[in-house]
């Protein structure tokens, strides 16, 4: 099948409320442009210079959101452009963002990533950290990010039930997150979960954003 065959599998699949990120990391101009004519205006990349590179040479009503983990001395790269920051894994971060945005007269959507699954190798706060972190009212000075939501990645694993869990664990905070520091923002309402593995159990927990990328563009080529 063709990447708009598989763009357009992958609608047919998605309840109203919920986007889709097509992740185009690691895939040429070539791809996005095919998948772009298919109507796909999202698109998820993770690593900054490629990313970048990428703006740079495709249509500008791309809306172009950065999946992976960002390093602090690469955010102002991307500051001037970005759509949506999904991996704010520290506070750190959101402030260095902040600080790159606020110089570049932008205010940057971003989502605060959990760390749900099992492998270490993942990154995000636990619950406690992020609980204690908006319990503070620092974060509530930096004018020029605004925390739109919650991103995780479950556990890479076949066990269904697992995945399930986990993303339904990342709903649950949101739900919490939602009613106690952020009821009055309606901008709060991403939960970005789900990949091409895992999606439709993302959905069925709650997700509004799912990142496919190997469903659409076939496997990535290193």
């Amino acid at each position: 099948m063709s990447i708009a065959e598989n763009i357009k599998q992958v609608l047919s699949e998605l309840p109203d409320g919920v986007r889709l990120v097509a992740v185009s990391k690691f895939h040429p101009n070539e791809a996005i442009e095919e998948a772009y004519s298919a109507g796909q205006r999202v698109f998820g990349e993770s690593k900054v210079q490629e990313m970048t590179a990428k703006y740079e040479s495709l249509p500008k009503d791309i809306e172009w959101h950065f999946i992976g983990h960002l390093q602090t001395n690469k955010i102002k790269y991307i500051v001037p452009y970005v759509t949506l920051i999904h991996g704010v894994d520290s506070y750190k971060l959101l402030t260095e963002i902040n600080r790159q945005a606020a110089k570049a007269g932008r205010t940057v959507n971003c989502l605060l990533q959990l760390h749900i699954a099992q492998e270490e190798t993942k990154f995000g706060f636990s619950f406690d950290e992020c609980r204690e972190m908006l319990a503070g009212d620092e974060w509530k000075k930096l004018g020029n990010v605004r925390i739109c939501g919650l991103m995780g990645m479950a556990t890479n694993t076949d066990n269904i039930e697992q995945i399930k869990a986990e993303f339904r664990s990342l709903n649950n905070f949101f739900q919490e997150a939602k009613a106690t520091w952020f009821s009055n923002a309606e901008w709060f309402r991403e939960l970005s979960m789900g990949m091409s593995h895992d999606y439709h159990e993302a959905i069925a927990a709650g997700s509004t954003l799912v990142r496919v990328g190997s469903k659409i563009f076939g496997e990535r080529i290193y």
